[in-house]
C-alpha cells in the first residue's frame, strides 16, 4: 500500500527555488525552479507557476537550438514571458548547480521564446546579455497622464519616458532622484494593467547609483523585488541616450525590505546585467 503522502504514479521532479540579485539571505527575488519539465502541458506549468504564488517560475527542457545548453519556459502566476530576466540568471544558476556543464566555457546559452540569450560567470555572480529590445521610443500623453495620476507624481519630476519592451511590455520613466522613486505609493488600480518601472539616480553617493521600482498590477504582488528584465531595458536605454554611465549599480526592494543589487556594464554594443545567485530550497517536486 503506498503511503497517502506520496503518489508514485506522479513522476517527481528535481527542483530548486534560488535566490537572485541579493549577496544577502532571503534578501533578494525568489524562483522556482522545475529542472526537468518534459512531458509537462502548458496548462500544468501554468498552474504550477500560480500555486507557487512567486513572481515567475521556470520550466527546464532539452534544447532544440544546437547551440543552446538548455531550453526555458517561464511563467508569472497568470502567464508566460518569452523572456525575464531574474529568471535567466535564476536557471542557469539551477541548471549548473545540478551539474549542468555549458558547451562554452563560463558561458551558458540558454533557449527561450525570445532567442538564445548568454548568461557568463563573472566570479561569483552571474551575468546575461540583454536581449535587444522589440519596442522602445516616446510614451503618449494618454498614458502618461494615467501613470503619474497613479504614481502621484508631477511632471517636474520626470526627467524622461520611454517604451522599454524585451518580453514584459515596461513603460520605464527616469525621475529626478532616488528619493523621488523610494517615496512613491501607487495607486494599482489606476495603473490599469500597466507594467511600469521607475529609476532615478542617487544624489549624494552611497551602495548604489540608482534605486529602481518595478509595479506590475494584477500580479499575487504587485511590486516586484527585483527586476532583471526592467533593468535590462533602462541600462539600455540610459546608456544609449548618455544619461547614465557604461557601468554602474542598481538598488531595488528596498521598499519591500529586500537588498537587490544589479550590476549594469556596457561592453561595445552588449549590455550586461549581473546579481548575485544562492540556491536556498533543493529537492524534488510532484508534477
Amino acid at each position: 500500500m503506498s503511503h497517502p503522502l506520496h503518489d508514485s504514479t506522479v513522476p517527481h521532479r528535481p527542483f530548486a527555488q534560488v535566490d537572485v540579485f541579493s549577496s544577502e539571505p532571503f534578501r533578494g527575488n525568489p524562483l522556482a525552479v522545475v529542472l526537468d519539465a518534459q512531458g509537462l502541458a502548458t496548462e500544468q506549468m501554468q498552474q504550477f507557476a500560480n500555486w507557487t504564488n512567486l513572481s515567475e517560475t521556470t520550466f527546464l527542457f532539452p534544447p532544440n537550438h544546437p547551440e543552446a545548453d538548455y531550453r526555458v519556459r517561464i511563467f508569472t502566476g497568470h502567464e508566460e514571458f518569452p523572456f525575464a530576466g531574474h529568471p535567466t540568471l535564476g536557471s542557469a544558476h539551477a541548471w549548473l548547480a545540478a551539474g549542468g556543464r555549458p558547451r562554452i566555457e563560463n558561458v551558458v546559452v540558454q533557449e527561450c521564446a525570445a532567442g538564445l540569450i548568454r548568461v557568463r560567470e563573472e566570479g561569483s555572480r552571474l551575468a546575461f546579455a540583454a536581449p535587444p529590445m522589440t519596442r522602445t521610443g516616446p510614451v503618449d500623453k494618454p498614458l502618461m497622464q494615467q501613470i503619474m495620476a497613479a504614481l502621484g507624481l508631477e511632471r517636474t519630476a520626470v526627467r524622461d519616458a520611454s517604451w522599454l519592451v524585451n518580453g514584459p511590455s515596461w513603460i520605464g520613466l527616469l525621475l529626478d532622484s532616488a528619493d523621488r522613486v523610494l517615496s512613491l505609493n501607487p495607486n494599482f488600480e489606476a495603473l490599469g494593467e500597466l507594467k511600469v518601472g521607475v529609476i532615478g539616480p542617487y544624489l549624494h553617493g552611497g551602495q548604489a547609483d540608482y534605486e529602481v521600482r518595478t509595479f506590475i498590477p494584477g500580479d499575487a504582488a504587485p511590486e516586484d523585488p527585483i527586476t532583471g528584465s526592467f533593468n535590462a531595458g533602462a541600462a539600455q536605454w540610459l546608456i544609449g541616450g548618455g544619461r547614465a554611465p557604461d557601468s554602474y549599480v542598481a538598488a531595488q526592494g528596498t521598499v519591500l525590505g529586500r537588498a537587490g543589487r544589479v550590476f549594469v556594464q556596457r561592453e561595445g554594443d552588449e549590455t550586461w546585467i549581473g546579481g548575485d545567485v544562492a540556491s536556498r530550497v533543493t529537492g524534488t517536486v510532484s508534477l
